[in-house]
């Protein structure tokens, strides 16, 4: 069962769409709740649609997924060039604590997804709300200034920046100077797993080992690394998806509450 709506946000809305196991009508259970955080200029849909396809996929195990676009982006209000970086941690805040009022929902078991510059999103926003028990980074950006900076060509001469019909600002790029999303997964009291693929032309798969190496560190959380041989920004290809979405997947039902993981053996 799939639900669209919009989450409003200071004034402007955030379009969204939830998916709900198919046995959850009349269903009494509460679900474990996978968020997913967008990257730069994306959608909830993702490119070759890897959101619809992680929701859906996500779902039949026995999720709720949120899928969301962030301001400025897909079906959202406003316009992205005029978000910080603080925006998106602020908006992703807001799509929290919307998920936590949904039917059906356990409130104490929040995963977040991060993809691109969603990663770095989320990472960051795990460290400052104890709601996210899971975090997922997907090919994250490690650096959002100088890998934003590269990606749109900016100069430190260009007031806004047309950047595929998306009017990137000056003051948007210099906002994401004061985040440093790596030093963040250290702060943040929960789980976390990295995947990124090792032929990945836009961001460096080197981060994942960075988030990793920097997230291994606290005693009390588990921390996981995967590399994905030969994979793109959006594992792309048939065999590469599979393997995101199972080493996603498995993680994912090992650290989801244990009520859902109880209720789940029963069923099977």
């Amino acid at each position: 069962m799939d639900l669209t709506g919009c989450i409003q946000w200071k004034g402007k809305k955030l379009a969204h769409t939830v998916h709900y196991p198919a046995a959850s009508q009349g269903c009494t259970d509460k679900f474990p709740l996978v968020i997913i955080c967008h990257g730069f200029t994306s959608t909830r849909i993702g490119v070759d649609r890897l959101f619809v396809k992680t929701a859906q996929a996500l779902a039949e195990l026995g999720f709720a997924v949120l899928r969301f676009d962030y301001a400025g982006c897909g079906e959202s209000d406003g316009e992205y060039g005029e978000n910080e970086f603080a925006c998106f941690i602020d908006q992703t805040k807001t799509v929290i604590s919307f998920g936590s009022e949904l039917p059906n929902v356990d409130p104490k078991s929040i995963t977040l997804i991060g993809h691109s510059l969603g990663g770095a999103v989320a990472a960051c926003t795990a460290a400052k709300d104890k709601r996210v028990g899971n975090v997922v980074l997907w090919s994250a950006v490690g650096n959002p200034f100088e890998d934003i900076k590269r990606i749109v060509g900016y100069d430190g001469e260009q007031p806004v920046i047309d950047h595929l019909g998306y009017a990137i600002t000056e003051d948007f790029l210099l906002s994401l100077q004061s985040f440093e999303p790596i030093e963040e997964i250290q702060k943040y009291h929960g789980n976390v797993l990295t995947i990124h693929g090792t032929a990945d032309p836009v961001i460096s798969s080197d981060y994942c080992r960075n988030y990793f190496e920097g997230a291994v560190d606290r005693k009390e959380w588990s921390s996981d690394m995967v590399l994905v041989e030969g994979a793109n920004h959006t594992f792309s290809s048939i065999a590469h998806f599979k393997q995101l979405i199972s080493s996603t997947s498995k993680w994912l039902l090992k650290h989801a509450n244990l009520e859902f993981q109880n209720n789940l053996k029963k069923s099977v």
